[in-house]
Formats: C-alpha cells, sequence, structure tokens
C-alpha cells in the first residue's frame, strides 16, 4: 500500500495541512502511520477529502459528513438524507433563478418607474408570499412562474 505525506496529501487534495490535521482531530480520515514528525496517509484518503467537499458544498455539516464514513473510511451514505438534501437545494435553485429573473427584468424593464411596472408588482407579491412562513394547516401556494411571465420566456411587459 502506497502512502502519501501529509504535504503530498495536501498537494493532491487542495486541502490545508492544518485542515487535514483538523479532520483527523475530528475522526473524519485516519493517518496510517508517520514518517518521522510528518503523518502518512492512504491513497483512499484522498477520495475521503473529495467526499467531504462534496458533502460541504451540499451544506452538510462535518458531523454530518461524519457519519456518512464507516468505522472502515469507506463511504456508507444515508440515500434517504442525500435525497431530502436535494429536494432542499432544487428549492433554493428555484428561489434563486426567481430572484435572477427579478433582476434581470428590473435592469430591462422600460417603464418609468418600477412601481408602476405590473410585471414588477406581480414579481413582488410573489416574493412577498415566499417569504412568509409556512403556517401549520394551510396549503402551500407555491407556484412554479409568476402570473403572466410565461415561465421567463419572453413576452410580457418589459
Amino acid at each position: 500500500m502506497d502512502l502519501l505525506d501529509i504535504g503530498v496529501l495536501s498537494q493532491h487534495s487542495g486541502v490545508p495541512a492544518s485542515t487535514l490535521r483538523y479532520y483527523e482531530e475530528l475522526g473524519l480520515i485516519k493517518s496510517c502511520a508517520r514518517h518521522g514528525l510528518r503523518r502518512q496517509y492512504a491513497e483512499q484518503t484522498l477520495t475521503q477529502l473529495t467526499l467531504i467537499s462534496l458533502g460541504k458544498a451540499a451544506g452538510f455539516s462535518l458531523v454530518e459528513i461524519k457519519g456518512m464514513f464507516g468505522e472502515d473510511g469507506q463511504p456508507d451514505l444515508p440515500r434517504s438524507t442525500l435525497q431530502e438534501r436535494a429536494d432542499s437545494l432544487d428549492r433554493q435553485i428555484h428561489r434563486l433563478a426567481a430572484l435572477r429573473d427579478t433582476l434581470r427584468h428590473v435592469a430591462e424593464c422600460s417603464a418609468p418607474s418600477h412601481m408602476q411596472c405590473p410585471r414588477f408588482q406581480s414579481l413582488l407579491r410573489v416574493a412577498q408570499r415566499d417569504a412568509a412562513p409556512e403556517h401549520p394547516g394551510r396549503k402551500s401556494r407555491l407556484r412554479k412562474t409568476p402570473p403572466g411571465s410565461r415561465g421567463g420566456q419572453g413576452g410580457g411587459h418589459k
């Protein structure tokens, strides 16, 4: 088994050595040996670091990510948790796309004042409704696109 020195692992993974030591302290990765004072890691640690990076990018905490590895360091990914996170990302993408569309409309709108623009008024109502917290017993009225927006396919007021 080839071992990677902490400096080599840091270089190959792009993760600073201080972060590698921190991850080891948390139990996310394990060194296999030492060469002098320098920690040595198995090559599979590169895969673990990639998965840690993906987990962080998806919004998982380091504690949650630690739970996604078995005792042997092999990934043991909870599919239902991953599906829930993917659904959450879909909702975030939807909100960000609506925000992007609103900003583009405001930037390109030819109305003398945005407050006089019917489409802008509609976008404001949708944003206000989407920002309001859900109340128990009230059905969500979330729509895919604001009324009259034609799904961002042009047309409508500019």
